[in-house]
């Protein structure tokens, strides 16, 4: 018997050109992640005030998921792809009127429109990779479509250590209160300044991949279009996937799977700094390691996937990335530090591993089930508040309880559908 293609014929090329729009968002949301500490510096607020770049930013993922989905059902997956990309080149360019008024508010808004575009994307870009080959291997598909998402992660992350940490000026929060206005004033128009530039510099880089996009043809014969939007119909569409047990919990175990991985990188810098000491950019430096780790594990995952079901290995995973909070949250120091870098090895497989899991079998419901589980997205928007007030409480050590927690979940979603008859086929998907 002949073995399944990879990627259906007609598709290589569209397939290619997608994988850049994984890598791109990637780079947006990890650049991200320092802006908690960025800010917090610079305007002199406490970390759970700060912690609002991170409710903005996924919480546009939240708000425009479902619109994609409609988007994508009236249309397709090219018309939502070309939608999101447009949304967030608008707002990468925002950062420069931002910078320029100086205001925390206005960056909130940049980033809610940058991620909302992102938002776009990913609901359109994920399930087009399941559609853009069989079935059986979906979920290996999607995560080699991830893994150069952690290019980008990595990309994103570097970005912020050398273009933005480095820029910050160290005067602690009550030297800056003594300064003369005008003093201040010229330290924060330079450090917004770092902060602006790359986020333009993206901008301009998803200009070039919409103009990619927008000329090349792509077959849409594997879609479910509806001709006009009467036969969008979302009421029976959303009472099948709330019946629909294993889609459900995979909805929940993403919204944690994204506090974890929000959690962890977002006061990954904090941890450093209270457990060796050292600055932001030093330790910024440790976040890079931890998107490097990420960034290997998943391409290893991708070929462990082709022998192991892939709901065990994200049950093992998140066994082990519970683990590791615990002891960096009970063990601050060097080892500590280094388990919170090894977190990002378990994060590694988790998102396309619960999007592919979840989303198996949805047929034409598969559109508006993909709006779902990137509006699960909403974790990384609220539990890192829950973080970030217990770190301002009780110390960065003991706040990696949370993101642990949250593992806990993600085990829970991975031995469900371990248990589960669901597909006769599970223990041979590859």
């Amino acid at each position: 018997m002949p073995k399944p293609p990879f990627v259906h014929p007609g598709m290589r090329l569209p397939f290619a050109l997608l994988v850049t729009c994984f890598a791109a968002w990637g780079i947006a949301a990890n650049m991200t992640d320092p802006l908690v500490q960025v800010f917090s510096r610079i305007f002199s607020m406490s970390t759970l005030q700060a912690s609002f770049v991170q409710f903005a930013y996924y919480g546009a993922y939240f708000l425009l998921a479902l619109p994609a989905a409609f988007i994508n059902r009236r249309f397709s997956y090219k018309t939502g792809i070309l939608t999101g990309l447009g949304c967030a080149v608008a707002g990468a360019f925002l950062f420069y009127p931002a910078a320029q008024a100086m205001t925390f508010g206005y960056f909130l808004a940049a980033l809610f429109l940058l991620a909302g575009g992102l938002s776009i994307l990913e609901t359109s870009a994920n399930p087009f990779v399941i559609a853009m080959g069989p079935e059986g291997n979906a979920t290996r598909r999607l995560n080699l479509a991830q893994a150069f998402n952690s290019v980008g992660t990595n990309i994103g992350v570097f970005l912020a250590a050398t273009l933005i940490l480095p820029r910050l000026n160290a005067a602690t929060d009550a030297e800056r209160a003594a300064m003369p206005a005008a003093t201040l004033e010229q330290i924060q128009r330079a450090e917004l300044s770092a902060v602006m530039t790359p986020y333009v510099g993206l901008a301009f880089v998803l200009l070039v991949i919409w103009i990619a996009i927008a000329f090349l043809r792509i077959p849409t014969d594997r879609e479910s279009i509806a001709p006009d939007a009467a036969r969008v119909q979302f009421a029976p569409t959303l009472r099948r996937l709330l019946s629909n047990r294993h889609y459900v919990f995979g909805v929940v175990a993403q919204f944690f799977n994204v506090a974890a991985q929000t959690c962890v990188w977002t006061f990954t810098i904090q941890y450093v700094i209270a457990a060796i000491g050292g600055t932001e950019a030093q330790a910024g430096w440790y976040l890079q390691a931890s998107l490097i780790v990420f960034l290997i594990a998943r391409f290893v995952m991708v070929g462990v996937m082709g022998v192991i079901r892939p709901a065990a290995l994200l049950t093992v995973m998140a066994v082990a990335g519970t683990g590791l909070c615990l002891f960096a949250a009970t063990g601050p120091g060097l080892a500590g530090v280094w388990a919170v870098v090894a977190v990002s090895a378990c994060l590694s497989l988790m998102f396309p591993t619960i999007y592919g899991i979840a989303l198996h079998g949805l047929g034409d419901d598969t559109k508006f089930g993909a709006a779902g589980l990137v509006m699960a997205i909403l974790g990384g928007a609220t539990v890192p508040l829950i973080h970030g007030a217990v770190m301002d409480s009780h110390g960065a050590a003991l706040s990696y309880v949370v993101p642990g927690l949250c593992f806990l979940v993600v085990a829970a979603f991975g031995l469900f559908d371990l248990r589960s008859t669901r597909h006769a086929d599970a223990a041979t998907q590859h």
